[in-house]
């Protein structure tokens, strides 16, 4: 598609005058599987999303499945309701001080960072275990990197803004409603296959309580043409159970993402806050192939 599905979703939702629970309602969904489609969250599977032509085809004469392939503005005409200005101009979403500056430094280095990758960070929930995440990183139609992540039924939806040589992470946890936060060392080279940095994020516990632990993202495959597609892979690596495997970290992964801090720490050089210097970080783009 060429623009996002949540975007078409949205605007003809807003034509029909139909909220998303009549939606769901109407599909015989869950109104949490509307609102996931509504944020962008996930996408319709081949039989929800001919559900939902056949349901818009009732009041949209002619309306088949391949008019979701259609950008904005056509979708609108199709409507009656005039040209849409595209999204990348008229909900850009973020508004920051510096935002063209981070465009630009996007547009130069987006494709080092598409992909998906497996993160792997100590379980805060429970001490001494650690556990992995799945995400895919794509550019944005709003000319930003974006970013969707799935950890057992846990969806964290948001931007990746490179700034200078560090990638600032702003996501919305959909699950609890809050806000995940990282920030990660970039990498020089055309291909990213390591990152790391450090996460600030709630528990899903009773109090929400803030957490911050280091992580490390590890490449793990390419995407492809089909964003759709691509969204279905990320669920299906996302599927299983989140949490490592006893013994199946290298030795050096668990030391880095597994810190002693605070003041016993002090005499011994060590450190008073959860911090990752340059000179300690994973982060790499492909090594060298020697003949």
């Amino acid at each position: 598609m060429t623009e996002p599905f949540s975007e078409k979703l949205t605007l003809i939702l807003k034509v029909l005058s139909m909220s998303r629970a009549r939606l769901a309602a109407e599909l015989g969904l869950n109104k949490s599987v509307v609102a996931r489609w509504a944020s962008g969250a996930t996408v319709p599977s081949g039989h929800n999303l001919a559900q939902l032509s056949t349901l818009m085809a009732r009041t949209i004469p002619g309306f088949t499945a391949l008019d979701w392939d259609r950008d904005l503005a056509s979708l609108a005409g199709l409507l009656g309701v005039g040209v849409v200005q595209p999204a990348a101009v008229a909900e850009r979403g973020l508004i920051l001080p510096f935002l063209d500056q981070i465009i630009s430094t996007t547009a130069l280095r987006s494709a080092a960072y598409e992909g998906f990758y497996r993160s792997t960070r100590p379980y805060a929930g429970y001490p001494g275990l650690f556990m992995h995440d799945h995400c895919l990183v794509r550019m944005g139609a709003d000319g930003l990197l974006r970013f969707r992540m799935a950890t057992g039924g846990v969806i964290v939806d948001g931007w990746i803004l490179l700034v200078q040589d560090q990638l600032y992470v702003i996501g919305t946890e959909f699950t609890g409603g809050t806000l995940a936060f990282a920030i990660l060392h970039g990498v020089n080279g055309v291909k990213c296959e390591v990152l790391d940095g450090i996460t600030l994020s709630s528990n899903l516990d009773m109090g929400r309580t803030p957490a911050a632990t280091p992580i490390v993202f590890h490449r793990i495959g390419e995407l492809t043409p089909d964003p759709a597609a691509d969204d279905v892979y990320l669920f299906e690596l996302a599927a299983p159970n989140p949490i490592a495997l006893e013994g199946s970290l290298p030795e050096d992964l668990r030391a880095h993402l597994a810190r002693d801090v605070g003041p016993s720490q002090i005499p011994l050089g060590g450190d008073w806050v959860l911090r990752l210097p340059l000179s300690r970080a994973f982060s790499r783009g492909p090594a060298p192939r020697l003949p």
